[in-house]
């Protein structure tokens, strides 16, 4: 009986989907995380007749056909980059970006990453890194005896060294913009890696050529908003009931057949 397969390819699409969002809801709180979504492909059809066949020697024609599915699968799980409302929390060295772009990260294999993620903090040198230590590319060195750090929207680093009169320029942060921002593979760690689906990165200061400016003293927020996430979880968990009901109606009706006598 198809009906056994076709629900249970219905119940692997819902425990993906409750997957996914199960996932949006624990990253919350996770600085810079952008939401996903699951989508769903009907799969192959079985033809008992098929539409626009000829059903007469006369020539006249099949106008719908009898055509049976085979269920569901998963086709793309993909992110939704919509902005949110930069969070305060007054450290210096915490900035958000305000548009398109992706901060660059070197890695300790000597590769570059991207992030949206930037509660950036110094290492006992003084060079500017993320929470796990890695350093922010270009690289920012913030000299001893700094007593503040000012980021202009343009990416600019400035730091206020004690006993100089005006500020010292230590470097320029530059952003990466990518093509196709949901082709980047996530690793983790709201880190993101270029792939022959993103397309390679252009590089470029905050604020030009339609790249975003960055906001010193704010982190971008997570955009899942916990209502849509509540009503999505809901949704998901009937249809997997009901996907679970169509295997128990598929199996009464088969164990009806099998008691049948002669």
């Amino acid at each position: 009986m198809m009906a056994l397969r076709t629900a249970a390819t219905g119940m692997a699409a819902q425990d993906l989907n409750v997957d996914v969002i199960s996932n949006n809801i624990a990253n919350m709180n996770t600085v810079g995380y952008k939401k996903q979504r699951a989508e769903f492909e009907d799969l192959l059809y079985q033809d008992i007749q098929r539409p626009g066949s000829q059903s007469s020697d006369t020539g006249t024609i099949v106008p719908t056909g009898i055509q049976v599915g085979a269920g569901v699968k998963t086709g793309a799980v993909y992110r939704i980059d919509t902005s949110t409302t930069p969070t305060q929390t007054g450290n210096q060295y915490d900035l958000a970006i305000n548009g398109t772009g992706y901060f660059q990260i070197l890695l300790p294999t000597g590769e570059t990453a991207y992030t949206r993620a930037g509660n950036f903090s110094v290492n006992a040198t003084g060079q500017l890194v993320t929470v796990d230590g890695y350093q922010v590319q270009p690289a920012i060195t913030i000299p001893q005896g700094t007593t503040s750090v000012n980021i202009s929207q343009t990416g600019l680093v400035q730091a206020s060294v004690a006993g100089a009169t005006t500020p010292t320029t230590v470097g320029q942060l530059t952003l990466a913009t990518f093509f196709n921002d949901a082709g980047l593979e996530a690793t983790g760690n709201n880190m993101f890696m270029q792939t022959a689906a993103s397309g390679t990165p252009t590089l470029g200061d905050p604020g030009a050529n339609g790249i975003g400016s960055v906001t010193q003293g704010y982190i971008e927020s997570s955009n899942v908003d916990p209502v849509s996430e509540i009503t999505a979880l809901i949704v998901a968990q009937r249809a997997y009931e009901m996907n679970s009901k169509v295997v128990t109606s598929a199996d009464q009706m088969l164990s009806t057949t099998n008691a049948m006598k002669q």
